[in-house]
């Protein structure tokens, strides 16, 4: 307050002149605001909170749409920079559309700021996507362009929803990632696009179903080898799972002003340095699919002393490869699942070859060593989800919960979960801070039951070297669990998960974590034993 009523008053210091004439005068000009700043909840970025501080909308929302007709499109990458362009595919039903760009974020709780839109295109209904035999992979590389959109400086980087709205009333998105090359900031957020792609369903096939008939083998021999990033996500009006693994971690951090930035995992893979740029990384939900250089980039970033934080079950599961299509770089996903039939074996190195997962021959890399736990199965789809259960009330994670050892948290434990596995390679320093049994009436698991049971569990080491800390959810549903209560819902974990999601990230934004908080290793204290 002083400084600030110095400024406007012209505020200036006498000093002690030669004695002679009129004494030195020199005005002070107050320091500027430092542009990060610790906060109660992690770093703030004064940015992030400008930003949010600006008019949102919750028109980003699809509505009530009529019966017939559609609008579906998807974008020629999944990340741009600031002044790029990028082009859009959209085939409708409707005489016109336009589209809509929403940056996404918090925003007073509405959870978006529409940035720009189109004037009113003229629609077209675009061929059929071709399928390509023997890898069974769907592209509607044929499609004609319908606009380049141009990323001037109203695009603030982000997590941007593109919605198309046509003159029928149809509505779908189109998913965007906008990154700065030249970030450093405290928290880089990374988007799942791999394994969204992988799970596309638009055309008939994705990396683990097909059309046609198939003998009972798995993975089922009609599922695609390769995926194309070519085509509209057949998910949730192309939205994919942003909105229920993405989007609530994101109004959260910029909630709370947080010094985040945002990339996709493709952009990781070709640019694995930027990791190491930052103090914590955040990994999606779900996010399952990794290539060689995106894990090589991890790797460099925790012998570095960056945090990883994987609010998710299942991560680096699958092992993947980038390919060109005909409309840019890295718009295709290879993943065999099958070693010896990728056409790359034994002409490549190993890290290329795409087996059943990375711990799988060639790669033979148990990713439990880097993640803590091990994926075990997962949640029936459709079962209402299991409580979290507080395993080491102690922990940092638990600060401010008020919840004690054996507290459930409801709601909390649903699709892929991960959970301890003494028998793999695993560090030796593992804290488990969840333990929470899920009835296998309502889960599958291949890793281990007990007394009718599997287990979630949340873990957290930190490296000895570089002190990094990796904290690991155990739970893909953990993002979602941070979704606003509905009205009148009893017993709503969302508070909860968001007071144990913020005190990870303020302890991560402070820098390698173990230097704060080493971990305190509990993991053979856990019962039943390998549980």
């Amino acid at each position: 307050m002083l400084a600030a009523l110095g400024a406007a008053a012209g505020a200036f210091v006498v000093v002690g002149g030669s004695g002679a004439g009129a004494p030195a005068v020199h005005h002070h000009r107050p320091k500027p605001a430092p542009a990060t700043f610790a906060g109660p909840d992690g770093v703030e970025s004064r940015a992030i909170i400008a930003e949010n501080a600006r008019p949102g909308t919750n028109s980003w929302q699809i509505t009530a749409e009529p019966p017939t007709g559609f609008i579906e499109g998807f974008a020629a990458t999944t990340s741009a920079r600031p002044g790029e362009s990028v082009a859009l595919y959209v085939s409708t039903s409707a005489a016109s559309f336009r589209v809509v760009a929403f940056r996404m974020g918090w925003y007073g709780g509405s959870g978006g700021r529409e940035v720009w839109q189109s004037r009113p295109l003229r629609g077209v209904d675009q061929p059929p996507c071709p399928l390509t035999p023997g890898i069974n992979m769907v592209s509607c590389d044929n499609w004609h362009r319908s606009l380049s959109v141009r990323l001037t400086r109203a695009f603030v980087p982000g997590d941007y929803l593109l919605k198309l709205v046509a003159s029928g009333g149809q509505q779908a998105y189109v998913l965007l990632t906008i990154w700065s090359p030249a970030s450093r900031s405290t928290y880089v957020l990374i988007a799942r696009s791999m394994t969204e792609e992988g799970w596309n369903t638009f055309g008939g096939y994705d990396f683990y179903q097909g059309l046609g008939s198939c003998a009972p083998t798995y993975p089922p021999c009609n599922r695609a080898r390769v995926v194309s990033f070519d085509r509209p996500y057949a998910a949730e009006h192309g939205a994919a799972d942003f909105l229920a693994n993405e989007l609530p971690l994101v109004e959260l951090v910029e909630r709370d002003g947080l010094d985040v930035s945002y990339v996709t995992d493709v952009t990781v893979s070709a640019h694995p340095w930027l990791l190491e740029r930052h103090k914590a990384i955040l990994s999606l939900a779900h996010d399952e699919t990794w290539t060689a250089s995106e894990l090589t980039g991890l790797r460099r970033a925790l012998a570095h002393g960056v945090n990883v934080a994987f609010f998710s079950a299942a991560a680096i599961v699958r092992h993947a490869r980038l390919q060109a299509s005909v409309l840019g770089p890295n718009r295709e996903v290879v993943d065999y699942r099958d070693a010896a039939a990728d056409p790359l074996a034994g002409k490549a190195s190993p890290l290329a070859v795409t087996g059943n997962t990375w711990a799988s021959p060639p790669t033979d890399i148990a990713v439990s060593a880097i993640t803590g736990e091990l994926y075990s199965g997962f949640v029936d789809p459709g079962a209402a989800p299991v409580p979290f259960v507080v395993y080491d009330a102690h922990a940092f994670v638990f600060k401010g919960t008020g919840l004690h050892d054996g507290t459930p948290i409801p709601g909390v434990i649903a699709s892929d979960i991960d959970h301890v596995a003494p028998a793999y390679p695993m560090p030796a320093d593992l804290q488990v801070l969840g333990h929470s049994p899920v009835p296998l009436s309502v889960a599958y698991t291949n890793q281990g039951e007990w007394n009718g049971v599997t287990y979630s569990d949340m873990t957290y080491y930190t490296e000895p070297g570089s002190k990094a800390g990796v904290l690991d959810t155990g739970t893909v549903n953990w993002i979602d669990a941070l979704s606003p209560c509905a009205p009148g819902t009893r017993r709503c974990a969302a508070p909860l998960v968001a007071r144990i999601t913020e005190n990870v990230l303020a302890l991560f934004g402070r820098g390698p974590a173990g230097r704060f908080v080493p971990s305190v290793p509990n993991w053979r204290r856990v019962m039943p034993a390998g549980s």
